[in-house]
């Protein structure tokens, strides 16, 4: 059985659907193909936030910034893979999807307080270039409310979801310090658990989860297909042009006509084992590696293209967006993945490698910190780093999955998760590491830590540092000493929110040949493209962000092809149908 469509979109996260958004609003026929039973990809599990710089909420927070410094910052940052075509491109279009999505779709976005990961760099800015998805109640999926992707789940609290700067997070540390605190947590989570009691699931949701549920709906309401389930198994060819794919389903195989063009929008390869052991030093040398990303990101999309004759070669120093993760143990032999977004910043926690000794500052963002672990591993077979803190800190933080007090830490203790130690030469004997390292590093380090001051590696000194650390620390937010036993870590190996890696692109995202000429109607947006930062990672919503201004301009390439061929129908309502039913 054969449909036909202007266009087919495979893989349904957050590029993937502007894409098949801002094509149906050119006039285009468009379906959203997600081999899942459920949408929105990675953009479902992660932060929603996006880095566009001089869009409209930047431009009342910080109306200073410039689009030379913007230009600056991304020269700076990414080096030699800079392009200038594709940076003007980015900075002169963000803005205006923002707008788009904003006034055409269900999209709303919410500013954020983030300063650029290296705001001290030459361009970087202090505010204004990262937004969020504002909260979504998904009961607006209606009946797709359950085909929406869950959070992930070892960052909820019993499927509750907190954005990382919002108010629930910091009201939950002071819950038993503040009586307003108190009530606030107590509405919280009585809401919360009606939802629980009702629906089976959280429907306040925040985050990415809201950014995929916002952009499903849009797409949805357009009459768009998101058909779930449905693996693409190849494309299709004529005449040296992609036309469409061979797709499997319910209904067993059959193939979808595209008349201008594929989309692969599949999510990278960070679950490619063949491929992240070429790409990712710690896996090349036996390493551990734990992606919070969706297990069926398995590089369909590179390979598909690959298969069609397109290019996705290893460039960059760093492959993938570097996330430090922990291992959890959830009960009844499942294993979660934590990602370790905030405790790194806090004060009185430090990280240290098997010799007991510090290797960076442990408030720079995750890649950076992700960045050095590798690096400082170099030569070993283990890439691994452990957190340390002492009894106060873990009351008061926290420390990965475990959660401050009052929560009880005895299942972290018993599950092996959390290690505990009455000495700091008792707890590295738990932990694996050299005893004598761990007290060295912690008698150096806690003197001028008393004080505030990090001699070392100089934590807290940018915006950034602090941001994300306990401002009512002083005199230094991020730093505290490592003084009152109990000790206690937490095991901390490689992981990734994404691959930077991908095939080679035109501007418009047309999937290039060897020898640079574009296939003809095969596109790639998202993870599936090369990121056009190089390996680097300068700040909050640097993958959403790109990803989603080149996956609209990429509509806006095909839609314009097909309009200058007069051959783009403007509406086949009932072949999209069709295909649902």
């Amino acid at each position: 059985m054969s449909k036909d469509f202007d266009l087919l979109v495979v893989g349904s996260g957050a590029a993937g659907l502007t894409c098949a958004i801002t094509a149906k609003k050119r006039g285009l026929t468009v379906a959203v193909l997600e081999k899942e039973p459920v949408f929105g990809g990675t953009t479902a599990l992660s932060g929603g936030v996006l880095w566009i710089p001089l869009g409209p909420h930047g431009r009342q927070q910080n109306p200073a910034d410039t689009r030379e410094a913007v230009r600056t910052y991304l020269m700076q940052e990414s080096g030699r893979f800079y392009d200038e075509a594709t940076a003007q491109a980015f900075i002169e279009h963000g803005p205006a999807m923002v707008d788009f999505l904003q006034r055409e779709t269900q999209m709303q976005f919410v500013p954020t307080l983030y300063p650029d990961y290296h705001c001290d760099a030459p361009g970087g800015a202090q505010v204004g270039r990262s937004i969020l998805a504002a909260p979504y109640d998904i009961r607006g999926l209606g009946e797709d409310m359950a085909r929406l992707k869950p959070p992930l789940e070892t960052i909820t609290f019993i499927g509750m979801m907190f954005n990382s700067s919002n108010a629930d997070l910091k009201h939950f540390f002071r819950a038993t310090k503040s009586l307003t605190s108190a009530l606030y947590v107590a509405r919280r989570l009585a809401t919360h658990l009606k939802e629980l009691a009702l629906y089976r699931r959280g429907v306040q949701v925040t985050s990415g989860n809201a950014l995929a549920a916002r952009l499903a709906r849009s797409a949805l309401d357009l009459g768009i297909p998101i058909l779930t389930s449905t693996p693409v198994r190849g494309l299709l060819e004529e005449g040296g042009r992609i036309t469409g794919v061979r797709v499997e389903g319910e209904g067993g195989p059959r193939e979808l006509r595209a008349r201008h063009g594929v989309v692969l929008a599949c999510g990278g390869f960070p679950h490619d084992a063949r491929r992240i052991a070429q790409a990712y030093p710690h896996v090349r040398r036996g390493g551990e590696h734990l992606s919070p990303t969706p297990e069926s990101n398995t590089g369909d999309g590179v390979n598909l293209a690959e298969a069609a004759g397109g290019v996705a070669d290893i460039r960059y120093a760093d492959s993938a967006a570097w996330m430090p993760v922990s291992r959890v143990p959830l009960g009844g032999g499942r294993f979660g993945v934590f990602p370790h977004l905030l405790d790194r910043y806090k004060p009185g926690v430090i990280a240290v490698l098997k010799n007991g000794r510090r290797f960076c500052n442990e408030s720079e963002s995750y890649h950076d910190v992700g960045a050095a672990l590798t690096r400082a591993c170099e030569g070993q077979k283990e890439t691994v780093m452990w957190l340390v803190c002492d009894k106060a800190c873990l009351a008061k933080y926290g420390l990965g999955y475990v959660k401050p007090a009052p929560m009880p830490i005895g299942p972290h203790l018993r599950s092996g998760y959390l290690l505990q130690g009455r000495t700091l030469a008792e707890l590295a004997a738990q932990a694996g590491i050299d005893p004598q390292g761990l007290e060295a590093t912690v008698r150096t380090y806690n003197p001028p830590a008393e004080r505030g001051e990090d001699p070392a590696f100089g934590r807290g000194k940018t915006a950034f540092n602090r941001y994300l650390a306990d401002p009512e620390h002083r005199p230094n937010p991020c730093v505290a000493p490592v003084a009152q036993g109990p000790f206690y870590a937490v095991r901390v190996v490689m992981g990734d929110l994404g691959t930077f890696d991908g095939l080679q692109t035109s501007l418009a995202g047309e999937v290039l040949r060897r020898d640079g000429q574009p296939i003809p109607g095969l596109y790639a947006v998202g993870n599936d493209r090369a990121s056009m930062m190089g390996g680097a990672y300068p700040g909050a919503g640097i993958t959403h962000g790109p990803n989603m201004v080149f996956a609209y301009l990429t509509a806006h390439h095909i839609a314009d092809r097909a309009e200058a061929s007069h051959a783009a129908p403007a509406v086949r309502v009932q072949a999209q149908e069709e295909v649902v039913a």
